[in-house]
């Protein structure tokens, strides 16, 4: 996740203190994916859909690849919720399917792979970067080439 630098003998102190102590955060890796799934949030976002689902190509289909809760403005979630409730095509509980039209850029801190995930891969600490308004979903990422990402 990254490298911490201190001083020889210095002490640690909580919260985040200047001074004795360096971190240096690793760049997050990136990908773009397609919202296919959407769910409404909780608390003060519970009107609006704000727990996504991602996918990315897998030759001529779409496989899931992350969840993410955070990364829009308030003013984006309002959009994608609108987007979700005129392109829902599917309903299971409270999870709505939309159509795959919607590109974001999702950031994560590692990948590695899982048997447990339909695309085999794990990503961590997923969060939404952007929304890629300037791609089309035939521009997000094929697995083939995420995987290679794995070390």
């Amino acid at each position: 996740e990254g490298l911490m630098l201190k001083e020889k003998n210095s002490l640690y102190h909580a919260g985040r203190k200047k001074g004795d102590w360096w971190k240096w955060k690793v760049s997050p890796l990136t990908i773009d994916a397609v919202l296919i799934y959407a769910q409404k949030g909780s608390g003060r976002r519970s009107n609006y859909y704000t727990d996504y689902t991602f996918a990315v190509k897998d030759g001529d289909k779409l496989v899931t690849i992350a969840k993410a809760y955070s990364g829009l403005t308030d003013k984006e979630i309002m959009e994608v919720s609108k987007f979700v409730n005129k392109n829902a095509i599917e309903k299971f509980g409270p999870v709505r399917t939309v159509k795959p039209e919607l590109v974001f850029e999702i950031a994560f801190e590692g990948i590695g792979f899982s048997s447990r995930h339909k695309s085999g891969v794990a990503v961590r600490f997923p969060r939404i970067l952007r929304w890629r308004r300037d791609k089309t979903p035939d521009e997000i990422d094929e697995l083939s080439e995420i995987k290679k990402m794995i070390t």
